[in-house]
């Protein structure tokens, strides 16, 4: 069974150096959205359509951070929602494959597109849909509330739920294993 880990120390490095490694070398990160950045709640209206989705702010902002530096974030998805839709155009991920079945597949193609290795690459997810897509990553990663089979492939288990700022954890691991968490904050009091 992997190491799996939770972050309860501020210095990832002197815990868990496989994970810090992983993460030094992502060049993109790809996330699943119902459980990784929706707390997995699907709110279904009276004409049994879904009405509502709900986002971390602190989840997004950790992604635009990514992207400053250079590390796109892709969305593979097995449901169609013009929510995220929505949110994917307002945070600039341009990669956004929804309504997927084979997420596997998906991934393969985004990578084919970007001129990318799947050992590139940080997948996010939380149930047993993700698993073929996170089985060869080269950083696998679930959120808190994950399904226990995920949580056994992972990495990294982050100490927060999906849609708690649990991407945002990732993103910061991300930033301080690459070493430029620190210069990325000194610029907001610049």
């Amino acid at each position: 069974m992997p190491s799996a880990f939770h972050t309860h120390n501020t210095n990832p490095l002197s815990q868990h150096p496989q994970a810090w490694e992983r993460a030094s070398k992502v060049k993109l990160l790809v996330l699943d959205v119902d459980g990784v950045l929706t707390n997995g709640q699907v709110f279904i209206g009276a004409e049994g359509k879904e009405v509502l989705k709900a986002f971390d702010i602190q989840d997004g902002f950790g992604i635009k951070l990514l992207e400053q530096i250079g590390i796109p974030t892709a969305i593979i998805t097995g449901r169609t929602s013009k929510m995220v839709l929505a949110r994917c155009q307002e945070l600039g991920i341009a990669q956004v494959h929804m309504g997927v079945e084979n997420k596997a597949l998906a991934l393969g193609e985004i990578l084919k597109s970007l001129g990318l290795s799947v050992t590139d690459c940080a997948v996010m997810g939380d149930d047993w849909p993700d698993l073929k897509m996170m089985r060869s990553a080269g950083f696998k990663v679930c959120p808190a509330q994950a399904h226990e089979a995920v949580k056994e492939t992972a990495h990294f288990i982050t100490e927060n739920t999906g849609g708690n700022r649990a991407v945002r954890e990732v993103c910061d691991l991300i930033l301080k294993a690459q070493n430029r968490y620190e210069e990325l904050l000194a610029q907001v009091f610049a």
